[in-house]
């Protein structure tokens, strides 16, 4: 043989033998669970750097996902760090997975060119021309939190200092916010819902607090904001809140990470505080709205609690608000007097993560108090079983 063959022959030896042979253009996704019961828009994370190991090009724009076997393509997102946490970022996606699906695949293939964009399904923006409100929505909901402008005497009658959350009622999976903050006209019902929600001084929806055994203690309104990722599947964005008093001779800061997320009532807050509070009371709240008749649950071990309002005018109707604690149990299920409040014991130096949100009678998807609290005692659930995702 001639060197000049041998040569050429070592090459593609070399070549068969490289880790890059064995790149594809396609990659299965395999998702696997313990939890039989249904787990509608599921959203599903998978490491950018596992992918890369696997497909010849995965440039984050070309990648498209598809349940295996069918033609369409779902919802995907890139999340990069710092929204994301992990390292080199992630592909989101989201995925009905049904009753009885122990495992499910899913392709991701290297397209030729990146796909049509994708319609939001979440948004959120300070409002500077509200008084700093902080507003946020998905397909199911909308909120607000309030900022600096509106705890400021310049804000005159309207001043209000509350870290409380408030609720904006959709009975569409249209979003909503900027063309209700343009209109002004959101007190009443112009055919997608309406806000009739009463925050004030409250916690209103998962608002949160130092309770110290007798009486709550909130920081004020927000004072800094950073949006970290900005849909089209997942919003996560951070609110800074200046030190406080915790009533137990401790002063914190603290910052709020809320990941929103499609298709869920739902919504997750990360927790770090800056400063020490050791083994006190951290109590997430559900305002009290008197007269109005509310029935409200907890479980405790679960670490969820949860509440339907039965309001009187027709455009109105039920409303069930919750708040969840994650990965901890609650130690107490308290009250004062504008406040019903799930407690938990916040470990000195430990972040902390919770969950809230809302579900209205009138939106289609509950109908009453017992769907409502079954929606939130199944996502507990999910969360204790959580999926794995692995990538073949």
């Amino acid at each position: 043989m001639k060197p000049r063959s041998l040569s050429f022959l070592c090459l593609a030896l070399f070549a068969a033998l490289s880790p890059r042979a064995a790149f594809a253009s396609e990659a299965s996704i395999i998702v696997r669970r313990d939890l039989a019961t249904a787990r509608p828009a599921e959203m599903i994370a998978v490491p950018l750097s596992a992918l890369k190991n696997k497909l010849s090009d995965a440039a984050p724009e070309k990648l498209a996902v598809r349940r295996e076997g069918e033609a369409d393509t779902l919802p995907t997102q890139i999340l990069a760090e710092p929204a994301s946490r992990v390292p080199g970022g992630e592909l989101l996606f989201l995925a009905d997975l049904g009753a009885g699906e122990r495992e499910t695949r899913f392709s991701v293939t290297v397209e030729a060119a990146p796909g049509p964009a994708i319609s939001p399904r979440v948004f959120g923006r300070a409002v500077p021309e509200r008084f700093d409100d902080f507003a946020f929505e998905n397909d199911r909901v909308a909120h607000r939190v309030y900022g600096p402008a509106l705890s400021a005497p310049s804000a005159g009658r309207e001043q209000l200092v509350s870290s409380g959350v408030d609720v904006w009622c959709k009975r569409t999976r249209a979003l909503v916010v900027d063309k209700w903050y343009s209109s002004g006209k959101y007190h009443a019902d112009h055919g997608e819902g309406l806000d009739f929600y009463h925050v004030g001084r409250t916690r209103g929806c998962g608002g949160s607090g130092f309770w110290d055994g007798t009486s709550l203690h909130p920081s004020g309104n927000w004072v800094g904001n950073r949006i970290l990722a900005a849909g089209p599947i997942r919003l996560v964005f951070e609110l800074d809140y200046a030190e406080w008093d915790t009533g137990q001779g401790a002063r914190v800061a603290e910052t709020k990470r809320f990941t929103v997320d499609a298709g869920q009532n739902l919504h997750r807050v990360d927790s770090m505080l800056f400063g020490d509070a050791p083994g006190q009371g951290y109590a997430l709240g559900l305002a009290k709205h008197p007269p109005t008749p509310a029935a409200v649950e907890s479980d405790l071990a679960a670490g969820w609690m949860t509440k339907w309002e039965s309001y009187a005018k027709p455009e109105q109707g039920g409303l069930g608000t919750a708040v969840l604690f994650a990965g901890i149990s609650a130690t107490a299920a308290v009250e004062d007097d504008k406040n019903h409040l799930l407690v938990a014991v916040r470990r000195g130096g430990e972040g902390l993560t919770y969950y809230f949100g809302a579900g209205w009678a009138r939106s289609g998807d509950f109908s009453d108090e017992a769907s409502w609290r079954a929606y939130v005692a199944g996502f507990a659930e999910r969360l204790r079983h959580p999926i794995s995702v692995s990538v073949d």
